[in-house]
């Protein structure tokens, strides 16, 4: 449970962190790079987190 949460406070401060980055530099390609980052870092915390055998 402990993990789970860490990991979900991680996952909002990258997004935090890239927010900041996009309201203070807003270009296009930018905003579809964080866009990307921020889906595979979902992807992980979401899938990949919630199985046991990931070591």
């Amino acid at each position: 449970m402990l993990d789970r949460l860490l990991a979900l406070l991680g996952f909002s401060v990258l997004c935090g962190f890239l927010a900041i980055l996009v309201w203070k530099v807003p270009r296009a390609d930018l905003i579809v790079l964080v866009a990307i980052t921020i889906a595979m870092a979902g992807y992980d915390l979401f899938f990949y987190h919630g199985r046991d055998d990931h070591g």
